[in-house]
């Protein structure tokens, strides 16, 4: 980890602030500093890789690895440098107008103060006074088209240590590429991969939500509420530094009116930021984790419902049914935690999502309401869509038949957790199930087998 700290008035004039960022292993990465990038380094992000993409068509191997690892460079620099500038206005204290004002006025006065503070962040930052690069460019990096030009690259330099690296990186977001899959296939046959399979781009609460199924998996599961509750905070964080990203880089026409402007400008971060699901989402040996921030809520009603915490499992399953409320198995398991409750010790405000799922979930569902208004309204494009990916499979299967893991029973005796006095109550009649239901997991533990 890196830890970058601006203090009083010793850098930037700023506010103290700190913000930490994941150490990358990639070459593109070893030298790199947000505060002390090199001068001579700086330039267009969209010239940088244009130039990577010249050498590399003309089979200039060493001059095209050269650019396309200054690109990553110069990405990281700007994604740190807009996120920095995102934290630092979000957490100042601006002047507030007359509280006799017009509603419409607060609205302006707080643009304004956010739009003053911005400039002034910006302006200390070099790569935020270079022209910025187009939308296109950057869906090529978030694709991570680069680690593909690399791989290629170096391989033909016969340097396969840092070619290996460069595929696997880019098929973590892109396993659907059968010539980089057939290509990754016959490096495992032909040599030994041990710690070649790396994640340059891998961030930190993808390790923390792996380690917490395979903890579930092994029945500790204690220790994998440690992890799931450290992969949701950690997914939460860098899922609001990605939608500070997009309000940071945008790419419009100044030849319009102000009130167009604005729209234009709302509804081009709007279209970022409901990408933010897609770029963020963890792949798991081959799997994306679709619905990643409600997957976690799932093993974390589950493994504090088997530590025999109740208290902490409720909430997690009323946060998942936010995310997915036709789930018949969770409804059956919300049934039972009613029907129990009192042997779980179970308060009314325990029925209820956790703050910070109602807080994503709103915010989410707010940002595709408002884009399908303006697709209605402001007579957008037809290719602005709302994100919805349809990719298979699933990283769980959709049906939800209420079936076992592999291995495990799932009959009236483990309805509750062993060892404890909650199996007073043998039936409660035809309308709820006593059974506490496992289906959605069955998938997920298959691929760790």
């Amino acid at each position: 980890m890196v830890a970058f700290c601006a203090q009083g008035r010793s850098l930037l004039s700023l506010p103290l602030l700190c913000l930490t960022f994941i150490s990358m292993t990639a070459a593109q990465y070893e030298n790199y500093k947000f505060k002390n990038f090199p001068k001579e380094e700086l330039m267009p992000l969209s010239a940088a890789y244009g130039l990577a993409l010249d050498r590399y068509a003309a089979g200039n191997w060493t001059e095209s690895i050269k650019y396309l690892d200054l690109s990553l460079r110069l990405r990281r620099l700007l994604t740190d440098s807009v996120r920095y500038c995102a934290l630092h206005c979000n957490g100042s204290g601006h002047e507030e107008p007359s509280s006799e004002g017009s509603r419409e006025l607060r609205v302006h006065w707080h643009l304004l103060a956010r739009a003053s503070c911005q400039r002034k962040c910006r302006a200390h930052f070099p790569a935020l006074q270079l022209p910025p690069p187009g939308r296109l460019i950057l869906e090529e990096f978030s694709r991570r088209a680069p680690y593909r030009y690399l791989h290629f690259a170096h391989a033909r330099l016969n340097d396969l240590q840092r070619a290996v690296p460069c595929a696997y990186t880019y098929l973590q977001r892109n396993p659907g590429d059968q010539e980089m899959q057939q290509l990754m296939e016959d490096y495992k046959s032909q040599y030994d991969l041990s710690g070649y399979l790396t994640d340059h781009e891998e961030r930190l609460y993808e390790a923390s939500f792996l380690r917490g199924v395979e903890l579930v998996t092994s029945g500790d599961y204690s220790r994998s509420v440690e992890h799931m509750e450290g992969a949701l905070s950690l997914y939460l964080q860098e899922f609001d530094l990605c939608q500070a990203e997009c309000e940071g880089i945008s790419h419009l026409s100044p030849d319009t009116d102000f009130y167009t402007l604005i729209a234009d400008v709302y509804v081009d971060t709007l279209q970022c930021q409901l990408k933010c699901e897609e770029n963020l989402m963890p792949n798991v040996r081959g799997h994306f984790v679709e619905k990643f921030v409600a997957t976690i809520y799932h093993y974390l009603q589950y493994a504090y419902y088997k530590s025999n915490e109740g208290r902490s499992a409720v909430p997690c399953a009323y946060s998942y049914f936010l995310f997915e409320p036709e789930d018949q198995v969770m409804k059956q398991n919300l049934l039972y935690y009613k029907a129990y409750s009192e042997q779980w010790g179970l308060q009314p405000e325990h029925f209820a999502a956790r703050t910070e799922a109602l807080r994503h979930y709103n915010q989410t569902a707010a940002q595709k309401q408002m884009l399908t208004f303006a697709r209605k309204y402001l007579e957008m494009d037809d290719a602005v869509r709302i994100f919805s990916d349809k990719r298979k499979p699933r990283f769980w299967p959709p049906s939800l038949q209420m079936l076992s893991l592999r291995g495990w029973e799932t009959t009236r005796s483990r309805s509750t957790p062993t060892g404890g006095s909650r199996r007073g109550k043998e039936t409660l009649g035809s309308q709820i199930s006593q059974e506490f239901h496992y289906s959605r997991y069955k998938y997920v533990f298959d691929v760790f087998d």
